[in-house]
């Protein structure tokens, strides 16, 4: 296999790195982008015709390459602009602004999103934009299309509070919302009648086929599997569902992927070989395949690894009409690419990442681990090419799921061995009942054998989460352990016709510098911490010696608030879960004092006093910590703070 053999694979990285570079600080504006990509394109185009006057083998690949790194920046500019070009909201009277989805049901309220048509302020009407996602109380639910007049102004969504927090406003800014708001009944609707435009038609027909779903499946657990399954409705999942599927480690079957592109794309291939089409006739079947595929893709939103699945088995079937398929290396880069250039912060989604990385570790260890045990037996055969497929996705996904999630699922190959087949049933049903169950007596029958194929399965997954040890929790990889892991992986896979000698002295290189870099951060920790976490009305405490013995004090969080706000920057640092309490005493005034310190904290102002002057303090803000003078005396109502001693 030759790096000069997939060409979108090389471009790949350029698209990238230019796309980080035009979001970065220091990229030109989008003119002066839009100008240099012009003149390296055309300097690109003149050396070319120059070199082919003379008769030239000469390629000036750099300027392709250079025009590549430009194209992305330009894409992280242009994203960049538009975020910025949005409506401030943040001081208007009132708005008028579109619903554009169906109520998604909550606790106490229903979940809708609002996209902004105009703003009043200061005694005039002016055109806006921007997304609100909101809250209501109405009896009477929102519908796609219709005019809401709200009288009040939206509230700007705040970053994270504390360390390692989730970042819920840059979660929801990727998708164009930066405000949100509790309307209650405190609104008007100025049009009743919901829109019937093109641009609503799949959102209609998704919620008239939810609701089609809904009324066939008699099991509520399996009417909320079959709407996550098959139309990646997944919100209103039990709990208790998400957490079996997750120890079962296939909760990948519950977020509409590539797997579920991939069942309908095989069922429609079968059923070609049966009709013993003439070539012609072949084709459009195929185009129509393509356009199906398509169809299902707008139909559930198109998720990353929904879109990436569909413009790969396009791309597969286009060739397969050729006769001529293309690398499957090039049909990945290729598709990212696409991607990329239509929403360029795509490449921060988890599900981009992960579905990618799935597919990638398929094809490039899927052959290495199937060639390791060659079975007797046909059934022996399905099992271990089925166990196969699921260790190559777990083993180059894993370091992203580590670092995102902290869990890894034990019992991940029992699961996959026992449910993903099931789900492959489950699709066959379910993929008719989408397009039949509106006939009746039909539709009865595939929902009442959907509704029994489902409950098996959760019946499956329920089983494998009450097996101990499902799951391994609170695990920690920072980007150099992930690094390291794919590079390990790549080394492998070049084991067996790659220069030996040279793969490893890479292997212990990398080895090395791993352990070298976690030496250097193990000799950073300080020999006494204090963090300062904030929640909604009061502060906790977390006292750490030497990174190991951690205290902890707490003014009066609640258990959802540590969860949310606390819990993540602990298992960052391998803290416990519930750290030995901070010993402290009461002074006359109300001060507290702990016990083998040098602070004291006053709850009443809220602050922190110090004994003796710490090393350094800093406060959180934007994702890192920002440096403080250092005081006496520290102020700790509204922020979370880092203290050395």
């Amino acid at each position: 296999m030759r790096f000069a053999d997939f060409p979108f694979l090389r471009y790949l990285p350029f698209v990238l790195l230019g796309i980080f570079w035009g979001k970065s600080l220091w990229t030109p504006s989008f003119v002066w982008l839009l100008a240099l990509l012009f003149f390296v394109w055309l300097a690109y185009l003149a050396t070319v015709y120059w070199m082919a006057s003379r008769k030239s083998t000469f390629q000036p690949s750099y300027l392709a390459y250079l025009t590549l790194l430009i194209f992305g920046a330009l894409l992280g500019s242009l994203e960049q602009n538009q975020s910025q070009s949005l409506s401030d909201l943040s001081s208007v009277e009132s708005y008028l602004a579109e619903v554009t989805m169906y109520d998604q049901q909550k606790a106490n309220s229903f979940e809708n999103l609002l996209e902004v048509k105009s703003s009043f302020n200061a005694g005039k009407w002016e055109d806006a934009s921007g997304k609100v996602l909101v809250y209501h109380q109405s009896v009477l639910p929102f519908e796609p299309g219709q005019l809401l007049l709200v009288n009040k102004k939206p509230e700007t969504i705040l970053s994270p509070t504390n360390p390692d927090e989730f970042d819920y406003k840059a979660f929801l800014a990727r998708q164009g919302i930066t405000y949100r708001q509790f309307l209650g009944k405190d609104f008007h609707v100025i049009d009743s009648i919901p829109s019937k435009r093109l641009e609503y038609f799949l959102v209609h027909l998704r919620y008239a086929i939810g609701e089609m779903l809904k009324a066939k499946i008699p099991d509520v657990k399996s009417e909320q599997i079959a709407l996550a399954l098959l139309l990646g409705q997944k919100k209103n999942l039990d709990p208790s569902i998400r957490e079996a599927y997750t120890q079962a480690g296939v909760m990948h079957i519950l977020a509409v992927s590539g797997l579920h592109v991939g069942i309908i794309y095989a069922l429609f291939l079968l059923i070609l070989k049966p009709l013993k089409l003439k070539r012609e006739k072949a084709r459009l079947y195929l185009l129509l395949v393509i356009l199906i595929i398509w169809l299902y893709a707008f139909l559930t939103g198109l998720s990353p690894s929904v879109v990436r699945a569909a413009t790969m088995f396009s791309l597969l079937t286009l060739g397969q009409m050729r006769e001529r398929p293309p690398s499957v290396y090039n049909i990945l880069a290729f598709s990212a690419i696409l991607m990329i250039t239509f929403n360029p912060d795509v490449i921060f989604e988890v599900g981009f990442q992960l579905s990618y990385l799935a597919v990638l570790g398929i094809v490039m260890l899927y052959p290495i681990i199937l060639d390791l045990w060659l079975p007797r037996s046909k059934a022996l055969e399905y099992i271990w090419k089925t166990a196969s497929v699921s260790i190559a996705a777990q083993l180059a996904t894993f370091p992203l799921s580590i670092y995102y999630f902290h869990v890894f699922p034990t019992y991940f190959l029992l699961g996959n061995l026992l449910i993903l087949p099931l789900a492959f049933i489950i699709m066959q049903v379910g993929v008719p009942l989408m397009i039949l169950g509106w006939i009746p007596g039909l539709g009865e029958i595939l929902g009442w054998t959907l509704s029994g194929l489902i409950w098996a399965q959760n019946w499956i997954a329920e089983t494998i989460r009450l097996i101990p040890g499902g799951k391994i929790d609170r695990l920690t990889m920072d980007m150099s352990g992930m690094i390291f892991v794919w590079a390990m992986l790549l080394i492998w896979t070049s084991w067996r016709f790659g220069p030996k000698r040279k793969l490893t002295w890479t292997a212990l290189t990398l080895s090395f510098a791993l352990v070298g870099f976690q030496l250097y951060l193990e000799l950073q920790t300080p020999s006494k911490e204090l963090i300062v976490y904030q929640g909604k009305k009061a502060q906790l405490l977390d006292f750490s010696i030497f990174g190991q013995n951690v205290y902890s004090w707490n003014q009066g969080l609640a258990g959802e608030e540590i969860s949310f706000g606390v819990d993540p920057h602990r298992v960052q640092r391998h803290w416990p879960q519930v750290p030995e309490e901070l010993s402290a005493y009461e002074l006359d005034s109300g001060q507290l004092v702990f016990v083998g310190t040098d602070f004291s904290f006053l709850p009443d102002e809220p602050a922190l006093y110090f004994s003796s002057p710490p090393k350094s303090i800093h406060f959180w803000s934007d994702g890192a910590w920002n440096d403080l003078p250092i005081t006496s005396r520290l102020a700790v109502d509204s922020l979370a703070f880092r203290i050395l001693f």
